[in-house]
């Protein structure tokens, strides 16, 4: 602005100094043209007075002079001339300026004289006698005096710029100087030019508008980190030449992006042909979902278009959202194993119970082996009754329906009872089963804290040895209570110890079938403990004996969201 304002205040002084050094010489022109004018007219006067009384002989003495004087007789002739042969000169009779002396007494013409090739003043004046008297001299002869005058009019003019160059700079700064002080923040506090009162009453007025509209997108821009940064889904934005816009901490922990600020292309967060294929449908305006696996996980790629709301022709980008599907995954893949067990583990004592009333019904059997056949009837119903009872339990686990009718346990008069009712099975097979410790008390559902114990003492003693033993154990301490069975059986491989949970899992199918065991014991087991908020630790060691270790909080008093959940 500094700049602008110095050239035009040094173009209007200058302009304004050569205006009026155009208007001096004008008037300079006009004063010494009348001047050599005056200056004719006088010596014409003093010429004709010479030639008067001397005729001709008064040019003899006539020296050579910037001013030419030629004398011209009333016919035309030319009589004399200073400075050319008056013999070979054409005849003047019809030159302007004489012939307005023949008329007027005086003549005065301005033209280009063929013989001197220059302008020339022509002034005539008649003498008494008829004849004219002629005076010339070249234009330049003013321009020669004004160039003379012009010097030191030139240097002021100079000087005159300069100055005026050095005041403009000054006066432009001193100009500036206050709309440079402006605090654009607080104009209206700003002590400035009067006139620039609306205009800074008008910044001040948009700074408002410009502040709260930046405080509403901190705003929402606060809430959208909130919410993106505390997903626990990737999600990122892309705009129409795959450049990444936005991402949350979700989308770098999945990816494993290790300088997301060096990841410009989406394309380069990964380069399955699963992940491209979701962004570049999505920006046919498709909505896609891919499956992608990266290493033990399973992500689900949700990708979709966003379209500009005035025209859905035009997609502005695409916002892609990370789901991790490993649990669900995991989950759909033991219901289908879950489904095909139970559906096998149905099947086998419907299928004995069928063939058995089949060959009743035919009436092959003979009368005293009817009892023996009712027996297997009886022992499959028992074990499909059983399996039955495990799954419903199992499924009321799951969907969190065991009626939470909590009450104060002791899981020391509890493991006594189990161990009570397992006796007679323990005896039969020459297993010693046994319980000791300290009483320690549970807040739980004591059906289901029964349900728990008694399977793990079931599980050590169907997988015993002949003559082997059962350790049931009650501690209590500070803030736990545990509850450890330890038998001396067969076992669990290390490679299956991780599994030993899962529902219809077996370690030996054979043994597991020989016993009668529905695969379902430690799946109950452990719903139990999240039922309990428990810890389950396992140690085992192949032919040597397992040991489960139940570990619940003591006197525990869950929440009103906990028992929800």
């Amino acid at each position: 602005m500094t700049k602008k304002i110095f050239q035009s205040t040094i173009t209007v002084v200058i302009t304004m100094l050569l205006l009026s050094f155009l208007l001096i010489t004008g008037v300079l022109y006009q004063h010494f043209e009348q001047m050599q004018m005056n200056q004719m007219q006088s010596m014409a006067t003093f010429v004709m007075q010479g030639a008067e009384e001397d005729g001709v002989d008064y040019f003899k003495d006539l020296k050579e002079t910037e001013v030419r004087v030629t004398w011209i007789a009333a016919d035309g002739t030319v009589l004399y001339d200073n400075c050319y042969d008056a013999a070979k000169m054409e005849n003047h009779r019809n030159r302007q300026e004489v012939q307005e002396a023949l008329t007027a007494e005086s003549g005065i013409s301005i033209r280009r004289s063929s013989t001197l090739s220059e302008h020339t003043i022509y002034y005539a004046k008649k003498m008494p006698d008829g004849s004219v008297m002629r005076l010339a001299t070249a234009q330049s002869s003013v321009w020669f005096l004004i160039g003379g005058l012009l010097s030191p009019v030139l240097f002021i003019f100079l000087a005159a710029c300069a100055l005026a160059g050095v005041l403009s700079y000054r006066v432009s700064k001193k100009i500036v100087r206050p709309l440079s002080e402006i605090d654009l923040k607080h104009p209206e506090q700003v002590d400035t030019y009067e006139e620039l009162s609306p205009f800074l009453q008008r910044i001040a007025m948009q700074n408002q508008e410009i502040d709260a509209q930046m405080a509403e997108i901190r705003k929402q821009q606060q809430e959208f980190s909130m919410i993106t940064e505390n997903m626990s889904e990737g999600l990122l934005v892309v705009d129409r030449n795959y450049q990444l816009l936005s991402y949350n901490k979700s989308a770098v922990r999945i990816f494993g992006i290790s300088n997301p600020a060096a990841v410009k292309n989406v394309l380069a967060v990964n380069r399955s042909q699963e992940f491209r294929e979701a962004v570049e449908n999505a920006w046919k305006g498709r909505h896609t979902q891919q499956r992608l696996q990266m290493g033990e996980r399973i992500y689900q790629v949700i990708a979709n278009a966003v379209s500009d709301p005035e025209d859905t022709e035009d997609l502005l980008g695409a916002v892609i959202l990370v789901l991790d599907v490993t649990e669900r995954e995991e989950q759909e893949k033991y219901r289908r194993e879950f489904t095909a067990n139970v559906s096998h583990e149905l099947k086998t004592p419907l299928t004995s119970i069928s063939g058995i009333a089949e060959i009743m019904k035919n009436g092959i059997v003979r009368q005293e082996d009817i009892p023996h056949f009712a027996g297997k009837v009886y022992d499959e119903s028992q074990r499909l009754i059983t399996l039955i009872g495990d799954i419903i339990r199992l499924s009321q686990l799951d969907e969190n329906e065991v009626p939470l009718e909590r009450e104060q346990v002791d899981m020391l008069e509890l493991a006594r009872d189990v161990v009570d009712s397992l006796q007679s099975v323990a005896q039969q097979n020459g297993i010693l089963l046994a319980v000791h410790g300290t009483h320690g008390v549970v807040y739980g559902v004591r059906r289901v804290l029964h349900e728990m114990v008694y399977n793990l003492c079931d599980n050590a003693v169907k997988y015993n040895r002949a003559g082997g033993r059962v350790w049931v154990s009650v501690t209590a301490e500070k803030q736990t209570v545990s509850v450890s069975v330890r038998d001396t059986g067969i076992g669990i491989p290390d490679a299956q110890q991780s599994r030993v949970f899962e529902r219809f899992y077996r370690v030996d199918k054979s043994h597991s079938k020989a016993v009668g065991g529905t695969g379902l014991g430690l799946s109950i087991v452990k719903h139990g403990a999240v039922l309990h908020h428990a810890e389950i630790t396992l140690h085992s060691e192949l032919e040597k004996g397992t040991e489960i270790i139940l570990k619940f909080p003591q006197s525990s008093m869950f929440d009103t969201q906990n028992e929800k959940n």
